[in-house]
């Protein structure tokens, strides 16, 4: 499997490719008030508002930090109803793609955030996949999508 590797804190992380759109350098983002911190704002992405998710602070870390190696990665949102929405993720230290075979792939053997997966290791350490349909939990997905509702 390939995936886009990048860093949450000082970790890396892969994101499979095959729910990648596009990555972008970082933009300015709309603020919106009343959402999570995570949710680091809205984005214009050719006449579409998108929102964006910061990976650092929905781990739990402060911001990411806005440096050459900043990313939003567009991906398509499933929810669980079914319906696709472009979400922005703002990943920091964007390295590039790796290919993962799915036999080196390991449960973490820890429950921590529900949207971190399987583990793989190799020369530089481990990496952790993230899982788009864990991502956002029912009423943050309520509130950046209009029709996910709480499903």
């Amino acid at each position: 499997m390939k995936v886009l590797l990048f860093h949450i804190g000082r970790d890396r992380y892969g994101l499979p490719l095959a729910g990648i759109v596009r990555v972008l350098p970082l933009l300015e983002l709309k603020q919106l008030p009343l959402t999570p911190d995570y949710v680091a704002g809205l984005m214009d992405l050719h006449g579409t508002p998108v929102p964006v998710i910061d990976l650092s602070r929905l781990a739990g870390l402060p911001a990411a930090a806005a440096q050459f190696d900043t990313r939003i990665v567009i991906v398509d949102y499933r929810a669980p109803g079914g319906a696709t929405h472009a979400l922005g993720l703002l990943a920091t230290q964007v390295r590039g793609i790796a290919d993962i075979a799915a036999d080196k792939l390991e449960d973490s053997g820890v429950a921590t955030a529900p949207f971190l997966g399987q583990v793989a290791s190799d020369a530089d350490g481990i990496v952790q996949l993230v899982e788009l349909e864990h991502l956002l939990p029912p009423d943050v997905r309520a509130l950046l999508f209009q029709d996910a509702g709480a499903a």
